[in-house]
C-alpha cells in the first residue's frame, strides 16, 4: 500500500456517516460483509467465507472480490467528502494476483489523491487462512464526489 498521508477530513461525522451508508447497501448484507476500519482515507472490510459466495472450483467469486474491492476504496473515499455528499465509482481496474480463499477476506481501500470531485483510489484484497493474509487482487479506481446530492433513490420491488 501506498505510505501513510494526512488528508483533510470535511466531515468531522464522516465515520458515523460512512457506517450508516454502508448499513444501507443490500449487496454488502446479502454476501455477509462487514466495515470494521473507517479512518481519513482508509477503510476496511471483511467477508467471511461461505460456500453461497464461490465459484466452480471453491475460490471466492471473482465478482464477489471486485464488488468489496469497489466498496472498501469507494468509502475510504467518502471519509474524506463534504456531509452532504455521496460517492459513486466511475471506473476500476482489478487484478486477480490469487484464488481467493480461506476463513474470511479483508479488503483494504485506501485514497491515493483526493480532489474536489474526482478521488483516486487503491484496493487490495487479502485472504486470511490461519493469521496468514495473501494477496489475492489488487484494484484502482475513480470515483466521483457528489456535492449535495444525498444517497438513495429508487428502489425496484420484486
Amino acid at each position: 500500500m501506498t505510505e501513510k498521508q494526512a488528508f483533510q477530513v470535511r466531515d468531522p461525522g464522516f465515520r458515523e456517516r460512512v457506517r450508516a451508508s454502508f448499513a444501507t447497501q443490500r449487496a454488502m448484507t446479502l454476501v455477509g460483509a462487514e466495515i470494521v476500519v473507517v479512518e481519513p482515507g482508509l477503510v476496511e472490510i471483511e467477508l467471511p467465507f461461505s460456500d453461497g459466495i464461490t465459484q466452480q472450483h471453491g475460490f471466492v467469486h471473482g465478482g464477489i472480490v471486485a464488488m468489496v474491492a469497489d466498496s472498501a476504496a469507494g468509502y475510504a473515499a467518502n471519509t474524506l467528502t463534504d456531509a452532504d455528499a455521496s460517492v459513486l465509482t466511475v471506473e476500476y481496474k482489478i487484478n486477480f494476483v490469487a484464488p481467493a480463499e480461506g476463513e474470511r477476506l479483508v479488503a483494504r481501500g485506501e485514497v491515493v489523491k483526493s480532489g474536489r470531485t474526482l478521488l483516486i483510489t487503491r484496493a487490495e484484497v487479502f485472504g486470511l487462512r490461519d493469521g496468514k493474509m495473501t494477496p489475492c487482487a489488487v484494484m484502482q479506481q475513480t470515483i466521483m464526489a457528489m456535492a449535495g446530492k444525498k444517497e438513495g433513490g429508487p428502489r425496484h420491488s420484486q
